[in-house]
C-alpha cells in the first residue's frame, strides 16, 4: 500500500522529518518536486526515441562522443525529463529481458547454456540504441536479438546529464528494474 503525502516545502522542518522516520521506518520514500512556477512538460515515448536518434554513430568506437549529443540535449531539459528518460529506457530494457530474447546466448554451444547477465543487458542496450524501428522488430521477433552487439554507455546517459545540469550525483532508481531476470514473466519456461 502506498501513502501519498503532499506538503509545501515551506512547511518542512526537522520535526516533520523525524515523524516520517518513526512512522515509515521500514519504507522507501520517493520525493517528487512539482515546480509550480513552470510545470515540466511531459516527456513522451516519442521524445525518448528522438533522443536516441541523436546518438552520433559517426563516432562509433568512442562511446563518450557517441552519447554526447543525447547528454547535451537532456541537460538542457527540465530535470523531470531526465528522470523520465531513465524510466522509459528501463521499461524498454525490461521488455527485452525475456528467455526468448536470451535464447541466442543460451543456445551458444561455446557458452554451454551460460548467460552473462551483463552481456545480455548490454546487448539489450544496443537494441534500444539502434532506434525505435530496430527495437520494435527485435521485441516482436526475439530471434533477431543480436549476440555480438553491445552498448553499455546508454545506461549512464541520464546520470551524466543530471550531473552536468545540477553538479550533483544522480540518486535515482528507475521505475522498472532493467537488470537481467527482473522481468519474471518473461523468464517463465513455456
Amino acid at each position: 500500500m502506498n501513502t501519498i503525502l503532499k506538503i509545501n516545502v515551506q512547511e518542512l522542518d526537522s520535526k516533520f522529518v523525524e515523524n516520517l522516520k518513526k512512522e515509515y521506518s521500514d519504507s522507501e520514500l520517493e520525493i517528487i518536486v512539482h515546480d509550480q512556477l513552470e510545470p515540466a512538460p511531459s516527456f513522451t515515448d516519442n521524445e525518448f526515441w528522438q533522443m536516441i536518434d541523436l546518438l552520433d554513430w559517426s563516432e562509433e568506437g568512442n562511446d563518450e562522443k557517441t552519447v554526447e549529443p543525447v547528454i547535451s540535449a537532456l541537460e538542457q531539459m527540465p530535470l523531470a525529463n531526465i528522470y523520465r528518460f531513465l524510466d522509459i529506457l528501463s521499461e524498454k530494457l525490461w521488455q527485452l529481458d525475456t528467455r526468448k530474447h536470451a535464447k541466442v546466448f543460451l543456445d551458444d554451444p561455446e557458452e554451454e547454456g551460460y548467460l552473462s547477465v551483463d552481456d545480455f543487458l548490454y546487448a539489450r542496450c544496443a537494441v534500444v540504441a539502434n532506434g525505435k524501428q530496430y527495437y520494435d522488430d527485435v521485441l516482436l521477433h526475439p530471434g533477431k536479438m543480436p549476440k555480438d552487439l553491445t552498448f553499455e554507455p546508454l545506461l549512464f546517459v541520464a546520470s551524466h546529464a543530471y550531473k552536468r545540469k545540477t553538479g550533483k550525483d544522480f540518486m535515482s532508481q528507475p521505475s522498472m528494474s532493467y537488470e537481467t531476470y527482473s522481468n519474471k514473466e518473461g523468464w517463465v519456461n513455456r
